[in-house]
């Protein structure tokens, strides 16, 4: 075999420009490449897998052998004139004969023999959906090795689009694999589609069906079937797939032709009945897998209080002092499994423990939970073939986030909970559309150092900033000296829960949402997507509290005051922060020192200046002031590059303003929802909020200090 044939048998294939190839190994669930490709002087192709599997694993995946690999095994010059590879040649009725398909039938499939290497050989040709040759594979033999070679300078496709209209006008298509079950399909006037092998699946093929309702799928008893399985979740197709389980009557749709010709579309029929749609397949693994996770977490999840233990567990490996970014992080984690996740931007300087805190939390949940990445390319999300559904896609760094087009596929993930990206791809037919279609509901959680982002993604997520004070670094260092080796085994129950959470997903009632909504002063725009996160940080807490909380009538979990105490501890301070309902501590420290600076010199004050008022390395006030800059509060006058800063006291610090209301507000009776339906409350049931306060000015006493 060439190595370009070879390599197209392969998924997401990349070289380095010196005849050096990766691509996901076809013998393992294979999400980052891990096979090696490779080819001799001779023609002969080299494989390894990184991950352990065998060359004989490898090529039986790929519905080959290991002679196929080989030089000189008739495979090396395709269509060239030359002897016939060892035991080559078929001719069309030995063909027929082996399948029990009429000579005649096969013609009108354009099924014709030629000479092939000095042999006979059955030529397939491989018609596009107008009936138009796009390629052609030559038959040679039944069961010898090689058993087929693809026309030189053609790439595989599937077999049989130009009964796509016949299959649309049934609203059914049998996907199988091989010609001869496609051709055996047709014979009996059933819609058919043929791979040209279990394991040559590519996304594009995904819009051969589109307007195709029901799509049977034969899972042949082999490794073939295998390959099959590992490939269809991420198809695009899946959600309409039934599977057809054939054995341990027959192998394939050929196999029962051959059995029973007379009564085959009885059989055949029988059979499609029998078939298994995908969902019942996914939810009944997926039940499996709860059942056996309760089993390893049923203790922790009868828990009243998951995030205590989750803390415990964090400070054992090593965790200190940022209780509220890990808490956060636990529960964005965990709404991955609602009908739209939280995201989150974890914000700090270098080296602050950002990616610390999230590995430690990540941890704790299995992969099928995030898709992690340092970077991606600008059109990755279209194109990569990582589930995102029910996931939480996390960049290390908001940088990986750069360009423009990116931004706005993370941004319809976020915000319609898919991406629907129609493009044109340049082919051996020339240029033809293709929509390509990423399926959510995905979060998103990224770190960076950056005091703010870009406003359109800002608004779309909560923003936690880690600790950066002297007494943080100093825990940090003490923790670092005395950690001990991690407790991996204490994980199995974390990782347990959050499975077990995976297929026992059920809705939530927030009883209490209306008159939450009524307390909270609408002070922003942004308070209509922040409120949402509000609530799915609610919800998330009570699914993982799911045994300790009542369900109603309809089997929805009930969530209670205590899930909204949970979370308002949180996020309050992030919430108000947000629409600017309030400022923060630290921005508010950082105002007052450069105030104080300005009454007792009677200058502007530098950066350093405010890191020596506050007790702060020299990044960390700087990222406070900038903080303060970004909201308006001080000014930096200093314009020159590399000058001192000058920051002046730009605006009055508006008083805080309680943005989510105490829990005991939202008791039974403490507020009754409005009789018309419109969630608004009155004037005596929310207090008005508070006018902005005068600027203050610190005298050189020691009580501002202790205040302070």
């Amino acid at each position: 075999m060439e190595l370009d044939a070879f390599l197209d048998r392969l998924e997401q294939v990349t070289g380095n420009g010196d005849g050096q190839y990766k691509s996901c190994c076809p013998a393992h669930d294979d999400q980052n490449p891990s096979l090696s490709v490779t080819a001799t002087e001779d023609g002969t192709i080299l494989v390894k897998c990184w991950a352990g599997c065998t060359a004989d694993e490898i090529v039986a995946a790929l519905g080959l052998t290991k002679a196929d690999l080989f030089a000189g095994n008739g495979h090396g010059d395709r269509g060239a004139p030359g002897a016939a590879a060892p035991g080559a040649g078929l001719t069309l009725e030995q063909y027929a004969a082996a399948k029990a398909l009429p000579v005649d039938f096969l013609q009108t499939l354009g099924v014709t023999e030629q000479r092939y290497h000095g042999a006979p050989a059955v030529r397939i040709p491989y018609p596009d959906e107008s009936g138009m040759e796009r390629t052609v594979k030559y038959r040679v033999n039944l069961i010898a090795e090689p058993r087929s070679f693809w026309k030189k300078g053609t790439k595989a496709g599937l077999y049989g689009l130009d009964g796509l209209d016949r299959a649309r006008a049934a609203g059914y298509i049998t996907l199988c694999e091989g010609e001869s079950d496609t051709q055996t399909l047709r014979l009996h006037d059933e819609p058919a589609l043929g791979l040209p092998g279990a394991n040559t699946w590519k996304a594009e093929f995904a819009a051969a069906f589109e307007g195709i309702a029901i799509i049977y799928v034969v899972i042949e008893p082999d490794a073939g079937g295998r390959a099959v399985m590992k490939w269809l979740p991420r198809s695009g197709i899946a959600d309409r797939v039934r599977l057809i389980y054939m054995a341990p009557a027959c192998k394939d749709p050929s196999a029962l032709h051959l059995a029973r010709p007379d009564d085959f579309d009885a059989a055949w029929g029988a059979f499609k009945e029998a078939a298994v749609p995908w969902a019942e397949v996914v939810e009944g693994e997926r039940t499996q897998a709860a059942e056996e996770a309760f089993a390893v977490c049923q203790g922790l999840a009868r828990e009243p209080d998951i995030l205590a233990r989750f803390l415990e567990s964090l400070v054992a490996r090593g965790v200190v002092g940022e209780k509220i970014v890990a808490l956060v992080v636990f529960l964005v984690l965990t709404s991955r499994l609602l009908a739209k996740p939280v995201s989150l931007a974890i914000k700090g300087p270098s080296s602050g423990g950002k990616s610390f805190i999230l590995e430690q939390s990540l941890e704790h949940f299995p992969a099928s939970a995030f898709y992690m990445l340092s970077a991606m390319s600008e059109r990755a999300l279209a194109y990569s073939n990582e589930s995102l559904e029910h996931r939480v896609l996390i960049l290390a760094e908001a940088a990986g986030l750069s360009g423009d087009f990116q931004t706005y596929l993370v941004r319809s993930l976020l915000s319609e909970g898919f991406i629907r990206y129609e493009t044109v791809e340049k082919t051996s037919e020339g240029l033809v559309p293709r929509l390509i279609e990423r399926k959510g509901p995905t979060g998103l959680i990224v770190t960076t150092t950056l005091v703010g982002m870009h406003p359109e993604n800002e608004t779309r997520m909560l923003s936690i900033t880690v600790t950066d004070t002297r007494e943080q670094t100093a825990a940090v260092m003490c923790a670092i000296a005395s950690r001990k080796t991690s407790d991996d085994a204490g994980l199995r129950q974390w990782i347990a829960l959050q499975q077990w959470l995976e297929g026992n997903v059920a809705e939530v009632e927030i009883p209490f949402a209306l008159r939450l909504a009524q307390l909270i002063p609408p002070l922003a725009v942004r308070l209509r997507r922040d409120f949402k996160a509000l609530l799915g940080l609610i919800e998330a807490h009570a699914l993982l509290h799911q045994l300790t909380r009542e369900r109603d009538g309809d089997g929805h979990i009930v969530a209670t005051l205590v899930d909204y105490a949970a979370v308002r501890e949180l996020i309050a301070e992030l919430f108000a922060n947000a629409v600017e309902a309030g400022v923060s501590a630290q921005v508010r420290a950082a105002v007052a020192a450069v105030n104080e600076v300005h009454l007792r010199t009677g200058k502007a004050a530098t950066y350093k200046q405010v890191s020596e008022k506050l007790d702060l390395d020299l990044s960390a006030a700087r990222r406070r002031c900038q903080r303060a800059i970004k909201a308006g509060y001080l000014r930096n006058d200093e314009t020159r590059r590399g000058q001192p800063a000058k920051l002046v006291v730009a605006d009055v610090l508006p008083a805080d303003v309680e943005l989510l209301p105490a829990p005991e507000l939202l008791a039974d009776g403490a507020m009754a929802a409005d009789p018309g339906g419109m969630a608004t409350a009155t004037a005596e049931e929310v207090p008005e909020a508070p006018a902005a306060a005068e600027l203050f000015l610190f005298d050189e006493s020691p009580a501002w200090t202790e205040e302070l």
